[in-house]
């Protein structure tokens, strides 16, 4: 493998996972309300924590989880445990009025663009951030092409950080879409779609840490479960005659 064709599958992985295009009704459901110029630039901040956060699994690798003694299974359990709590907010309506109360009276009015979205950042960077767009299996992914990128010296290093600031940079140019969304469905159809996609994150958040829980036990939890609808690779029992 050379090192143009570890950087693109190195993109390619993280885009998969991170999928910036489909977490775009996410993102306008939660910050349904906010002003157009904070929304983008909240945008920002979300893709700019990303970068550093993964970029600091894929220099680092495992060492931050195994300074403080924390397994995969149970980082996945805390980060199903916050998308829980969201989802919970959203289907409830509860979410809106985090942005729409920041629009609206006179601090909405008289805070700046920045302070705004900084406002707006800080309380979506946990869970919205980390762990839904920087989950467990994008941090297994940053380790394991740390140490693919090993094999190329200090050029590999920089290929990785390269492929990461092109996927943040596609959440960035996803996020700004936010507002086409957010007109073409109107202020009913964002209600229906936070109410809908809470539900979904909810589901998502118990899955996350159903996959916690089987990483961590043994045979606790149907295999079925974990990894639902993979087509089965096993033999057709045999026909009776």
């Amino acid at each position: 493998m050379s090192l143009t064709q570890f950087a693109i599958n190195f993109f390619v992985a993280l885009f998969a996972l991170i999928d910036p295009i489909g977490n775009v009704p996410l993102f306008a459901a939660a910050t349904a309300g906010a002003r157009p110029a904070g929304r983008r630039l909240t945008a920002i901040y979300i893709a700019v924590f990303a970068f550093f956060f993964l970029g600091l699994f894929y220099v680092t690798g495992l060492g931050v989880l195994q300074f403080f003694g924390i397994s995969m299974p149970a980082f996945r359990i805390a980060g199903g445990i916050l998308l829980l709590l969201m989802g919970l907010d959203m289907a409830r309506g509860d979410i809106l009025s985090v942005f729409a109360g920041a629009a609206s009276g006179e601090a909405g009015k008289t805070m700046s663009t920045r302070d705004y979205a900084r406002t707006q950042f800080e309380s979506l960077v946990v869970p919205f951030g980390m762990p839904l767009l920087i989950g467990p299996g994008a941090i297994s992914t940053a380790v394991i092409y740390a140490e693919e990128a090993r094999r190329f010296g200090p050029k590999g290093v920089g290929a990785g950080l390269i492929a990461i600031a092109a996927v943040c940079a596609v959440v960035i140019v996803s996020f700004w879409f936010t507002n086409l969304l957010s007109r073409a469905l109107g202020k009913v159809g964002m209600v229906i779609v936070v109410r809908v996609l809470g539900l979904i994150l909810a589901a998502m958040a118990i899955q996350l840490m159903i996959e916690g829980l089987a990483g961590s036990t043994i045979n606790l939890v149907r295999h079925d479960t974990v990894a639902p609808y993979q087509r089965s690779t096993a033999p057709p029992p045999p026909r009776p005659r």
